[in-house]
């Protein structure tokens, strides 16, 4: 089946990403819990990156435009 080589990798692949997920949320603690706090939400978008989004934006109206008058 596999050899104890392919297990050896697979386990050292495990490890880094482990060690890759700890140091992302390790960097973004602090700011996530600030989004969080308020209700934000959060997404992960990459390595240390994130997109905060205040939902309340969600509930601005664009208000329709008025014709302008002629005079």
């Amino acid at each position: 089946m596999y050899s104890q080589g392919t297990k050896g990798l697979s386990r050292i692949k495990s490890r880094i990403r482990e060690l890759v997920a700890w140091a992302d949320r390790e960097l973004c603690w602090e700011p996530d819990e600030f989004g969080m706090r308020r209700g934000w939400t959060v997404t992960r978008t990459g390595f240390g990156a994130r997109r905060y989004r205040d939902p309340r934006f969600d509930q601005l109206k664009i208000t329709p435009r008025v014709p302008e008058e002629v005079s």
